[in-house]
């Protein structure tokens, strides 16, 4: 019989095992360090993130194999192979939960396909924690990643998402490169009617966490107080 594949989350920022314990619940901490096979998008911050939990075994001894952007699709099935063969198996973000706006989704495809119990764990999403403390519409929301660096796209794109929003009351949700998070919200502000809801959250679950909603008439006058350089963040519209 299979092994099964167990998707574990990850914290959103860098920290301690103290700090990972904040966010992580004592049972998914637990079976993160039981485990013998890990699939990450980078070996060595897949390492850290299992000192921190504190793996049953020496590291060396733990198998862990990269899937990224750069991993060919042909290559999936030889990272479930050895779930296939009877050993259990973590999928391990870089930061949040697996498979969420992640190239992990591949391999839980192949899983399904395979006929391998998938188990999701508990943690923490920054796009559903970014939502719950917006006040925006939670009922019907959609994520888009990231959006064109292209001015004249990135601004066509959110009068299209502005216009879906207003339409359907639905809340738009996405993300930007830490260091275009100014450039984005410049583009918000300038390119939204003035009374489309915007929210930005920065840093979720850190000490340094910051959420805001303004209409974007009012974001004109506090976006230049409000510090996201280089910070992770998510932003929200929802346009009446």
């Amino acid at each position: 019989m299979s092994g099964v594949l167990y998707l574990i989350p990850n914290a959103l920022g860098e920290g301690d095992a103290a700090a990972l314990a904040t966010v992580l619940p004592a049972s998914v901490m637990a079976r993160a360090a039981s485990l013998g096979y890990f699939v990450g998008e980078n070996a060595k911050s897949t390492r850290a993130f299992l000192k921190r939990v504190g793996v049953a075994r020496p590291i060396q001894e733990i198998d862990i194999r990269e899937l990224n952007v750069n991993t060919p699709p042909a290559e999936i099935k030889a990272l479930l192979a050895p779930i296939l063969a009877g050993a259990d198996g973590g999928l391990v973000s870089e930061a949040g939960c697996p498979a969420v706006a992640d190239p992990g989704a591949l391999l839980v495809r192949r899983a399904h396909e395979h006929g391998v119990k998938v188990v999701p764990l508990v943690g923490p999403s920054s796009i559903l924690l970014a939502l719950m403390a917006s006040g925006l519409d939670g009922q019907r929301f959609a994520f888009h990643g990231y959006l064109p660096v292209d001015p004249a796209e990135r601004t066509k794109t959110l009068r299209e998402l502005e216009q879906r929003s207003r339409k359907g009351r639905e809340t738009q949700i996405f993300i930007e490169t830490p260091y275009r998070n100014r450039t984005l919200l410049d583009a918000l502000v300038a390119t939204c009617a003035p009374s489309t809801l915007l929210t930005v959250a920065v840093d979720l679950t850190l000490e340094s966490e910051r959420i805001a909603t303004r209409t974007a008439s009012d974001w004109k006058k506090h976006a230049g107080a409000f510090d996201m350089h280089k910070r992770p963040a998510i932003f929200l519209i929802l346009a009446n």
